[in-house]
């Protein structure tokens, strides 16, 4: 039997989120007020610029499956992870790590390859 860790199931709640394109909820439900989105392409800083971002980034995705989680590991307030995803886009590996402040994402910081 496997146990689903608190990371996990939040990397679960993220998917679902993501899938349903259900942005408002996955802002509102898992980033804090002034939780920050780094790439090495752009910064991203608060709730309602975080909105934005990822209402665009939906869009550009189009279809989003997520075909494996490669790599994934957990402290009591962070989880990085690596995953093989596909979308509109075409095949792509992303990269995601998180530090989680009162249950929610201070700092989101993601790649893609």
């Amino acid at each position: 039997m496997t146990t689903v860790t608190p990371g996990r199931r939040f990397y679960e709640e993220q998917l679902n989120y993501l899938f349903a394109k259900d942005v408002d909820g996955l802002i509102d439900n898992h980033y804090n007020e002034d939780a920050v989105l780094v790439s090495v392409d752009f910064v991203v800083k608060g709730r309602d610029a975080l909105k934005a971002h990822f209402r665009n980034y939906l869009a550009m995705l189009g279809n989003l499956e997520v075909k494996s989680t490669d790599k994934f590991n957990e402290t009591d307030n962070s989880a990085i992870l690596e995953a093989s995803v596909v979308s509109n886009l075409g095949p792509a590996h992303v990269y995601d790590a998180w530090i989680i402040e009162n249950g929610k994402i201070s700092y989101h910081f993601t790649g893609i390859k």
